[in-house]
């Protein structure tokens, strides 16, 4: 077994005392060059790594922040840790990354890891729709920002996208096109993200004087890829199938996408698409995909500086003021629901 080179080591190798080593790695100006430099030698020659556990556990104060997202191989999360990474950087501080894959029980394993590594504070995007996992994380007094989630009836700091306009612009875009027969991809239905769509959705059709039965809702598992093209499959077999699509995320809609390609039905003569997110993919598909743009990377941005906002406030946080962030969405239109109707 290797035993790991400790502060005292570098300070017997040198010939100077302990105090001095700790000079030399955090006040370096303090100490004689000549001091300095056989000091740094002797770090060099033995592979010192100082430990950052123990300098946190002296400083009472981590230098990580954590980052809970949904599904980090949705594009649009990470874009979300982009964001939130340039954030923490600016600040000298580093980002821990987790996925609870929109799973309540990861979400708890991983909230339960942050509170024992003491981070910082964390930015969440919730998985668990009861709240229980978040209530239960807030007896540790660990500062938290929910991410793509209004933070309602909590006192926490949110960042999130107005998902009801969204939904609104994307069936409105449709409406407009012609299409009074839709369906709504949908997503797992605990989740906040695909309620608010799906009632921006009506909405837009309550505005054209259309009722809720003109949108037929398809929920899925999961905001994949393989649950689009599970989703088209059923699309496939309706017998009175609608003109247009709208899925909760981009992911779905290529799904969708895929199984109308391997069907032979045409995008968007045969069925107009929309998508949301609009990550770098949707402008890419083989039929380039109409969305709903979210500002992700200042998204993630935005809430990581709210988080180092409440924690370097007077280390009481008693001067931080919670704030709710709402982002506009933007309709990007394009191929897939550009159809003559």
């Amino acid at each position: 077994m290797v035993q790991s080179v400790g502060i005292k080591d570098v300070a017997r190798v040198a010939g100077v005392s302990v105090g001095t080593v700790s000079n030399v790695i955090n006040r370096p100006d303090t100490v004689a060059t000549e001091t300095r430099a056989r000091v740094l030698s002797a770090i060099e020659r033995l592979g010192y790594v100082r430990s950052e556990s123990a300098r946190q556990l002296r400083a009472g104060r981590s230098r990580i922040m954590g980052l809970l997202v949904l599904d980090m191989g949705n594009p649009f999360f990470v874009d979300v840790a982009r964001g939130a990474e340039r954030a923490a950087r600016a600040a000298g501080l580093g980002v821990m990354v987790c996925n609870s894959a929109q799973d309540p029980g990861e979400e708890a394993e991983y909230l339960s890891l942050f509170a024992e590594q003491r981070v910082r504070g964390v930015l969440l995007t919730p998985a668990d729709a009861t709240g229980r996992n978040i209530e239960a994380f807030r007896r540790h007094g660990i500062p938290f920002v929910l991410v793509d989630r209004v933070a309602e009836g909590t006192t926490e700091c949110s960042v999130s996208v107005d998902d009801v306009a969204g939904g609104a612009l994307a069936v409105r875009h449709l409406v407009d096109a012609g299409h009074r027969s839709l369906a709504y991809v949908s997503g797992p239905p605990g989740l906040n993200q695909v309620r608010d769509r799906r009632t921006g959705a009506l909405n837009a059709l309550a505005e054209a004087g259309l009722g809720p039965d003109r949108l037929r809702e398809l929920p899925t598992e999961r905001l994949d890829v393989a649950a689009g093209r599970d989703a088209g499959a059923r699309l496939l077999g309706l017998a009175d199938r609608p003109t247009a699509v709208f899925c909760a995320n981009d992911l779905l809609a290529l799904g969708v996408l895929q199984a109308m390609y391997a069907a032979g039905v045409g995008v968007p003569d045969d069925l107009a698409i929309v998508g949301y997110d609009d990550i770098e993919f949707a402008a890419a598909a083989a039929v380039p995909l109409t969305s709903v743009r979210q500002p992700a990377v200042t998204m993630g941005a935005l809430a990581a500086e709210l988080l180092l906002e409440e924690t370097e406030s007077d280390g009481t946080r008693q001067s931080h003021e919670h704030r709710r962030v709402v982002l506009r969405p933007e309709l990007v239109v394009r191929r897939s629901s550009l159809s003559a109707r």
